[in-house]
């Protein structure tokens, strides 16, 4: 497998890697939460406290708020009625509330969007937009609500402990990894040709294991997916057994397997309107500033499965779009090995 640092003697430089803006004036912790629009509430509730094993926190009119079994604060996704399958926001936490006013400040001087919004169950929020057109939202605090780590009964499915990370489509990787660098992230993991530092994925991280948000080429902005961890690999298998007892059976998308950036074992599910989750484990720390981006060639075909078979060409190419936001095509077209092209070699 085709692994370079990216401080390599040998690599072929067409440009440079963005470098990380370590004091931006305002801290922002973590990825913190989803707001996705559903067509039948019942249906996802069933699917998200079953299959996944997230806790209803509330349910209130037209929305329902979960959290993860060892999350305290009082959401993790938020899931709406609405007529279309959409992703409203993805959410961040600062970590306190004043250096909201700086992030504000810093979207604006780059050109963005920025906004103060009224949100339930939320401190003081920010709504913004960065260059590569996600939708945004930042808070500093929510209310706490227990733990369920603890309350064993209460954990089902895959038993989902925390919200970990998502990833987006974009057709300008390299435009969102210089803002979110800029913002204080930093690169653990890149997918580039050999040689070069034509970015093709990122893996960004405020939290100290390898991802908070990616951005993977692809027409976007749209959501690829958005990700728990699961605390044993067999609470994934225990997932798709419930899945197929309760006819999901055919949204188990994508593994079990393991990936090669990031190393995590895995597997995808589509809820009941086709938004995709992960349920994963086996992070690593990258907390270290000696810790240095890994790079990985894309034409190297085992970076998306080092054992197994690859992915269906859904699984590259369908997302969920934000809310009112238009999709731009990348200029340069992924390629992936998708199974159905593996099978007819």
């Amino acid at each position: 497998m085709s692994r370079v640092p990216a401080s390599g003697k040998n690599q072929k430089v067409r440009m440079s890697l963005p470098t990380t803006n370590h004091d931006p004036g305002f801290r922002i912790t973590r990825a913190s939460h989803v707001v996705l629009t559903v067509r039948d509430l019942a249906a996802s509730r069933r699917f998200y406290e079953k299959v996944i094993g997230l806790i209803l926190t509330a349910e209130e009119g037209d929305a329902l708020y979960f959290r993860g079994v060892e999350e305290a604060c009082h959401h993790s996704l938020v899931l709406r009625k609405g007529s279309d399958a959409v992703c409203a926001r993805l959410g961040l936490r600062v970590f306190r509330d004043d250096d909201l006013d700086r992030l504000k400040a810093f979207f604006e001087a780059h050109g963005c969007r920025a906004a103060w919004a009224d949100v339930p169950h939320q401190g003081r929020s920010l709504h913004a937009t960065d260059p590569a057109g996600t939708p945004l939202e930042f808070c500093a605090t929510m209310p706490v609500e227990p733990r369920m780590i603890t309350q064993f009964t209460r954990h089902a499915g895959g038993s989902a402990l925390r919200l970990d990370h998502y990833q987006v489509l974009t057709s300008e990787v390299r435009k969102a990894c210089e803002f979110y660098t800029a913002a204080g992230f930093r690169l653990s993991e890149y997918i580039a040709p050999a040689g070069t530092f034509d970015l093709r994925g990122v893996f960004l991280q405020r939290k100290g294991n390898p991802h908070d948000i990616v951005f993977f080429n692809g027409a976007g902005p749209r959501l690829h997916h958005f990700a728990f961890l699961a605390p044993e690999v067999h609470h994934l298998l225990k997932a798709c057994d419930i899945a197929g007892e309760l006819g999901y059976g055919a949204a188990v998308e994508r593994g079990p397997g393991r990936h090669g950036p990031g190393h995590a074992m895995y597997v995808y599910m589509r809820d009941p309107d086709g938004h995709r989750v992960e349920l994963f484990n086996t992070h690593y720390q990258i907390m270290d500033i000696e810790n240095e981006p890994i790079g990985w060639d894309p034409s190297d075909h085992k970076i998306s499965f080092p054992w197994g078979l690859p992915a269906r060409q859904a699984w590259f190419e369908e997302a969920t779009p934000f809310a009112d936001v238009a999709i731009r095509e990348p200029q340069i077209k992924p390629k992936p090995l998708t199974l159905e092209n593996y099978l007819t070699k």
